[in-house]
């Protein structure tokens, strides 16, 4: 690992916070990153979703840290706007486990 490596906050540690119900948007050198997932319609709101899981191996293992920040900060703003119009989601229940 490098000197620099060490000293700047991972990815995660950048990555926008909650406001209680949504990402905070954030913008860089006053743009906004991506279209606010609020604005988005149901079908585009999963297109997004599924775009960014199937990206993410590559992304976690091969992207620079400022992309990595910004596919964090953008799989957090869609999920949160997800369950924010999901709140009473179907849970399958092949996925629960025994207490």
């Amino acid at each position: 690992m490098t000197e620099s490596v060490r000293r700047e906050a991972s990815p995660e540690q950048r990555v926008t916070e909650w406001d209680g119900d949504h990402a905070r948007t954030h913008e860089v050198d006053g743009e906004l990153l991506g279209v606010d997932p609020a604005e988005l319609a149901d079908e585009d709101l999963i297109r997004e979703m599924q775009s960014l899981h199937r990206t993410r191996l590559d992304t976690l293992r091969h992207a620079t840290d400022s992309a990595l920040a910004n596919h964090l900060r953008r799989t957090a703003e869609l999920e949160t706007e997800y369950l924010a119009r999901n709140p009473g989601r179907e849970v399958d229940p092949s996925r629960l486990r025994d207490a």
